[in-house]
């Protein structure tokens, strides 16, 4: 197996994330309680709970887990997911079951680093940059232009992490005829999906619009529950999910029991968890608002589409890495420098950093650095 480069953004966070006052950079939403989360189950699923065996579970995750999943979706039944321990082991079960040297693969850039070293280490890769001087718009010409005879998959990302950008529906149409035109799966990391800043721009899940169409969910990102370690991939390709389980059973075999039925409840609270979570973005967003608009001279600063974190650009002398150093060591207050999105297809942005804004203690952390920027001025 060829051994992948360090996971720059894990070891930083590794550091980090657990030493730091304010994890500014978080990725995730405000998670529940447990206590909080059992309150939203059915009597039927808390009674189950309650009497849940501790014993393995199915590799390719509950009946119920699969059910709860494939009834976020339109047109999907349980049959069509296969259930992961988080969305990584996703990504790298996908990769080694579609990809081997003779393939060709295209991921959008900047991206989280394992959508691009994964297929690296498996195939010729080529990226395509999204344009951050065009509100981070996706050519589909560069795209086009970026497929080969043996392209076998294209990857994206869509609210994009780190930009939280959602392209228009034109262009995600026209990237799936691109897919159907030439064969190529499209694997779609879909983890924001359902924190759109509003409904109109929600796209299709790539599992509705194309046959070929991969998606991946995970409860960790617009759920806020990230110690479940639940994810999943979709697909109406079961040879292929098959593939990809003989993969996993090199990995975690098969996730938590109690992870799965937790995740089962949340599910079927989505509409409660997401609007909540939808509810405190909005709040935090005013804050964010205010904050960079004290300091114009310092930032570049416009609304993501959709996500709980963006990428605006630091426009202090001293340098974007400095200053998140500064910061970090000086005040305890985590930031995402750009060189964790450093990429070797395409060039990235040098001078932008990475804010979450999924915390109930965004304006906390905001009054901090706020109180930082004013005692460095």
């Amino acid at each position: 197996m060829t051994m992948l480069p360090d996971f720059r953004l894990e070891t930083y966070l590794g550091k980090w994330e657990f030493a730091c006052r304010y994890h500014m950079t978080a990725s995730d939403m405000q998670t529940l309680s447990l206590q909080e989360l059992l309150a939203m189950a059915t009597p039927e699923d808390r009674a189950a709970w309650d009497e849940l065996p501790l014993h393995y579970i199915e590799p390719t995750g509950t009946p119920a887990l699969r059910a709860a999943v494939a009834a976020t979706y339109q047109g999907v039944v349980p049959e069509d997911i296969l259930a992961f321990a988080g969305a990584e082991e996703g990504i790298f079960c996908a990769m080694h079951a579609l990809l081997d040297k003779s393939d060709h693969a295209i991921v959008v850039t900047p991206n989280y680093q394992s959508s691009e070293e994964l297929p690296k280490a498996l195939c010729a890769t080529s990226g395509v940059a999204l344009d951050p001087d065009n509100n981070w718009s996706l050519d589909l010409d560069k795209v086009k232009a970026a497929i080969r005879p043996n392209t076998k998959l294209i990857a994206v990302n869509f609210p994009h992490n780190p930009t939280g950008k959602v392209i228009d529906r034109a262009t995600f149409d026209g990237l799936v005829a691109l897919c159907r035109q030439h064969g190529i799966w499209l694997f779609s990391d879909e983890v924001y999906r359902g924190l759109e800043r509003s409904a109109e721009i929600r796209l299709p899940s790539a599992i509705e619009a194309y046959e070929k169409g991969l998606t991946l969910g995970v409860m960790s990102k617009a759920y806020g529950l990230p110690g479940l370690r639940v994810g999943w991939i979709a697909s109406k390709d079961h040879a292929l999910l098959y593939k990809m389980e003989r993969v996993k059973h090199y990995l975690s075999i098969c996730n938590a029991g109690p992870s799965e039925h937790l995740a089962v409840i949340a599910l079927k609270a989505s509409d409660k968890i997401i609007g909540r979570n939808r509810d405190l973005i909005a709040r935090n967003l005013v804050a964010v608002d205010a904050f960079f608009g004290e300091f114009p001279d310092l930032f570049d600063w416009r609304h993501p589409d959709g996500g709980c974190i963006a990428y605006p650009r630091y426009l202090g002398k001293d340098g974007v890495e400095t200053f998140c150093r500064r910061l970090v060591e000086e005040a305890g207050i985590v930031l995402l420098p750009p060189s964790l999105y450093a990429s070797d297809l395409t060039s990235t942005p040098s001078d932008r950093f990475r804010i979450g804004f999924g915390r109930t203690y965004v304006p906390e952390g905001l009054a901090a650095m706020r109180a930082f920027l004013r005692s460095n001025q």
